[in-house]
């Protein structure tokens, strides 16, 4: 049976108080039922029970998404559902025209560490003790986005981090290459007040990781940049490296959004619609190898489709496109450039 979100969410907290006989907490369902229906922007159309083997959980229904969660906070439940639709018309917002989801979207997000690692030994298969590896975060993985709390401003960041994955892995007909895939995932890691902003400036954590990497004389080179992915940096062992790759293909996602006035912008949204509509210019095996999501998207796949896009919709003189791309980077982390980040 469903019901509103209003009704569930003042259900669990009024379930915790009187399952311990606690009658002094009693009086926070009421508090409760009045927060949450404060205002009219409920996300979720529905809210039942999640019967699973991880712990108490709730399957969240919005219009776009299937939230599964074993997180029973009603001020979370609240902003989730809420960032994610919010998440969903940013998506959007990099295509020429709105793209409408068929099948909702599944993410699961799990109260705690170990929910998420129990689940991930089950769902991941071989994967997972890679996917166990991550210190603090989330991943995408067959169709569905899968998190644990990590406090609500960076649960949220990378929700809308890992939601672009699966955005693109729904919807698009080629792979995006590795540099403009994790780029623009960083674009959507800001929101304020559970309410998604599409503000890259105020990324904090990347600028203050780019500005470490210009200061360090670490920066990798623009072409070699292109041709890389996130597992082959990985693979070198070097943690800097790999903050290096990440806080660059940002960078060099607003460059070519932002520098010289918005010069490349128009290049940025027809290279992104082609992926989209699988209209890249590529001969009939790169195409088959960007349309193959079975095969892994290694340094051969990137050298061979990566390079030849970045040089037709950007262009092929990486010399100059470097000088103006580390300008940008040193603009955009110049003293009083970075702004405080709210994930």
């Amino acid at each position: 049976m469903k019901r509103s979100l209003l009704t569930w969410t003042a259900a669990i907290v009024c379930v915790g108080a009187y399952a311990s006989d606690n009658i002094a907490a009693r009086p926070a369902c009421a508090r409760t039922i009045e927060y949450l229906g404060r205002g009219n922007r409920q996300a979720s159309e529905s809210v039942d029970v999640w019967e699973n083997e991880y712990g108490p959980g709730w399957k969240l229904t919005t219009v776009h998404y299937e939230i599964f969660t074993t997180l029973l906070e009603p001020v979370m439940l609240r902003r989730c559902a809420e960032f994610m639709e919010s998440a969903y018309r940013a998506y959007n917002s990099q295509l020429p025209e709105p793209i409408e989801t068929q099948n909702k979207l599944t993410i699961y997000l799990f109260a705690n560490r170990r929910q998420w690692e129990n689940f991930t030994r089950d769902f991941a298969g071989q994967q997972a003790p890679i996917f166990c590896m991550i210190k603090a975060g989330a991943y995408y993985h067959n169709g569905a986005c899968v998190a644990y709390d990590i406090g609500p401003q960076r649960t949220l960041s990378v929700l809308g981090h890992e939601g672009w994955h699966q955005f693109n892995g729904r919807h698009f007909k080629f792979r995006l290459p590795s540099w403009l895939d994790e780029g623009v995932a960083m674009l959507f890691e800001t929101s304020e007040q559970g309410t998604f902003h599409l503000e890259p400036a105020k990324n904090g954590y990347r600028l203050k990781t780019l500005k470490r990497t210009l200061a360090n004389n670490e920066m990798i080179p623009l072409r070699d940049l292109i041709a890389s992915n996130p597992g082959q940096v990985l693979a070198s062992d070097r943690t800097e490296g790999v903050m290096a790759f990440y806080s660059q293909s940002y960078a060099l996602v607003r460059f070519m959004r932002e520098a010289d006035s918005g010069r490349r912008l128009g290049a940025y949204y027809r290279l992104l619609a082609d992926g989209l509509y699988g209209d890249w210019p590529l001969d009939e095996d790169c195409k088959n190898i960007a349309a193959d999501r079975n095969i892994p998207r290694n340094i051969r796949w990137n050298h061979i489709v990566s390079l030849v896009l970045f040089e037709h919709y950007v262009g092929d003189d990486y010399e100059q496109i470097e000088k103006e791309y580390l300008a940008f980077c040193r603009q955009i982390t110049a003293p009083g450039e970075i702004q405080s980040t709210k994930h």
